[in-house]
């Protein structure tokens, strides 16, 4: 289902896994795991439209023109710490993508993103780039992550997350417009934190056991 630069991936799959997801009482392990394997769900939909060109091969029987990506790898985007959750899931579909981390923390007072470290391949600007973090909160992460790989010559960039709140999805179109975003769920609303509600609560700290 998409709309004004959102798709919301309704599969199934997707929806029944955020859903054990959401239970306050899921495992560290299950939790890691499910988010693993949403990321893998989402990556076969953020990159459904990538560009193909047709090759020649030789299967066992005989030659024939065939279909495979064509242009530059793909740079996967994980907002540290959380979007390394999406990671491993889709290097699992795109093994020879390459890697940019960009290390992001939200201020608990201002709720205003902070940045502590940012590397990315040099040619980001040839490539497109997935940006990926579960959370679509206040979208102060996601609008500085966007802003420093602009900086950098990015011109083709996408948004992956879990969950979003109109109020990030709003700020994101507002400052992005170009960026599309693709969510398994767009939900209620945030709450007086920062908090997207009913939400799962914080995705880093259950990912990690710090809650």
């Amino acid at each position: 289902m998409s709309a004004n630069g959102v798709t919301v991936v309704d599969h199934p799959l997707v929806q029944h896994k955020l859903t054990l997801m959401r239970e306050k009482d899921r495992s560290t392990k299950s939790f890691r795991q499910l988010l693993n394997e949403i990321g893998m769900l989402l990556c076969y939909e953020v990159t459904r439209d990538l560009p193909t060109e047709m090759i020649e091969i030789e299967t066992p029987l005989q030659k024939s023109m065939q279909p495979v990506i064509s242009g530059k790898k793909l740079v996967f985007a994980p907002i540290l710490r959380a979007g390394v959750g999406f990671l491993d899931g889709m290097l699992e579909l795109v093994p020879a993508a390459r890697v940019a981390h960009i290390g992001l923390y939200r201020d608990p007072q201002t709720l205003q993103a902070v940045e502590y470290y940012f590397k990315a391949p040099s040619d980001i600007a040839d490539r497109m780039i997935v940006v990926m973090d579960p959370m679509l909160a206040t979208a102060n992460s996601a609008v500085a992550a966007v802003d420093r790989l602009k900086e950098r010559g990015a011109k083709d960039l996408r948004f992956v997350c879990l969950l979003a709140a109109p109020e990030g999805i709003a700020r994101m179109r507002d400052s992005h417009p170009d960026v599309r975003i693709w969510t398994a769920a767009i939900d209620e609303r945030l709450n007086d934190h920062g908090y997207i509600v009913p939400g799962l609560g914080d995705a880093g700290d259950r990912m990690f056991g710090t809650r």
